[in-house]
């Protein structure tokens, strides 16, 4: 099972993050352990300067912007 973390503050960008990473895993076949992280602190530990980012087992994956469909998969496939 992956721990996957979407970082920021729940603009819609973030919503929309959350929303495709569910759907694509599920889509895919691949346990995930999903949640939000709200607090800037915390995303700022991270290293993430724009948000959403996206943390996969502890390592960030993405930092601004929604992900598309395809970079998601990939993350998953590794």
């Amino acid at each position: 099972m992956k721990d996957v973390k979407v970082l920021g503050t729940g603009c819609a960008n973030c919503r929309n993050t959350v929303k495709l990473i569910e759907e694509v895993a599920q889509s895919s076949g691949v346990a995930i352990s999903l949640s939000k992280v709200e607090d800037m602190r915390e995303i700022i530990a991270y290293g993430v300067m724009s948000t959403p980012g996206v943390v996969i087992d502890g390592k960030v994956v993405h930092a601004g912007g929604v992900p598309s469909r395809d970079k998601i998969a990939a993350w998953f496939a590794a």
